[in-house]
């Protein structure tokens, strides 16, 4: 399993706009693409200084899934249309294989 970590930070006050459309409409149609290996999304939130820092967690079985989402560069992020104008600044993805994972 491979963890795809992203992330972008956002002004204070677009904050709620971005995690909106992140649980409306970007996670919704990740989804629904039906990447052979797609299982799911986190998003993981928190101020940092003036800005809010946005943490994604998408998880693929294998890093073709990744390369289905991403590009053939996977490492850059996949910005969707209208998320452009909120981001203030963010760092190419990364990606680690899940060694352990216990769920409760």
């Amino acid at each position: 399993m491979i963890a795809r970590i992203w992330h972008g930070w956002t002004k204070r006050s677009d904050a709620k706009t971005y995690e909106n459309m992140l649980r409306d409409e970007i996670f919704p149609s990740i989804a629904a693409r039906n990447i052979k290996g797609y299982r799911g999304a986190r998003l993981f939130m928190r101020e940092d200084a003036d800005e809010m820092e946005f943490v994604t967690l998408l998880r693929f079985d294998s890093m073709d899934g990744v390369k289905e989402f991403a590009g053939s560069d996977e490492s850059k992020p996949v910005i969707f249309p209208g998320v452009e104008k909120l981001i203030t600044r963010m760092e190419p993805a990364q990606h680690y294989r899940i060694a352990i994972a216990r769920e409760l």
